[in-house]
């Protein structure tokens, strides 16, 4: 009996809404879906088998920005909560798709939230390893990976390895980086 997100049978699936509908055949049986506040619902749901959905309603952004909503403590609450539904799912977890928009911050903040609730303390690093090879341009959004390490006590440890993703992604993602700068969440480029 499948008792953790870290169970090697488990397929877990990062995308943006784009991708949505190739997923749609999957067999995907659990989704968390962060959308913009505005948003509607993706069509493309209607084409997936019968699932349980978690649905967050929040912008990318890092902190408090006029007209926008950023994500909150309590936004981060609820997805550990949804791990721990996720916990209690058995047998009938077999597939996890997290999605946002693009598939790169949000998503990737909220899997990464999900895997460090099993992952043991001081291996921090290897969840956002682990990220990596799921999403290979995981830029998790810090806002959120800063409520799960107060709400998880990792006491910065998270925060640190997520410091430590992002030069590496840097690195191979300069194009990336520009954008941010651009967007206002230059705080997440690493010096």
């Amino acid at each position: 009996m499948r008792t953790t997100i870290l169970a090697p049978d488990l397929r877990l699936t990062v995308c943006g809404i784009d991708e949505l509908l190739g997923h749609a055949t999957s067999g995907v049986t659990h989704v968390l879906s962060i959308l913009d506040p505005d948003h509607p619902e993706p069509a493309a749901f209607e084409r997936f088998d019968p699932h349980h959905r978690l649905t967050l309603r929040f912008h990318d952004i890092i902190g408090p920005w006029p007209g926008w909503v950023a994500p909150e403590r309590e936004d981060v609450e609820a997805l550990v909560a949804f791990g721990e539904e996720l916990d209690r799912a058995g047998e009938a977890l077999r597939h996890l798709l997290v999605h946002c928009h693009a598939g790169v911050s949000r998503s990737t903040a909220a899997l990464a939230t999900l895997l460090a609730r099993h992952t043991p303390v001081g291996e921090e690093p290897a969840i956002f390893a682990r990220l990596r090879r799921i999403r290979p341009q995981a830029w998790p959004n810090s806002r959120m990976v800063g409520f799960a390490d107060e709400i998880l006590g990792r006491e910065g440890r998270l925060v640190a390895a997520l410091q430590d993703h992002y030069r590496l992604q840097a690195k191979v993602r300069p194009d990336f980086v520009e954008e941010l700068r651009r967007v206002g969440r230059g705080a997440e480029i690493p010096d």
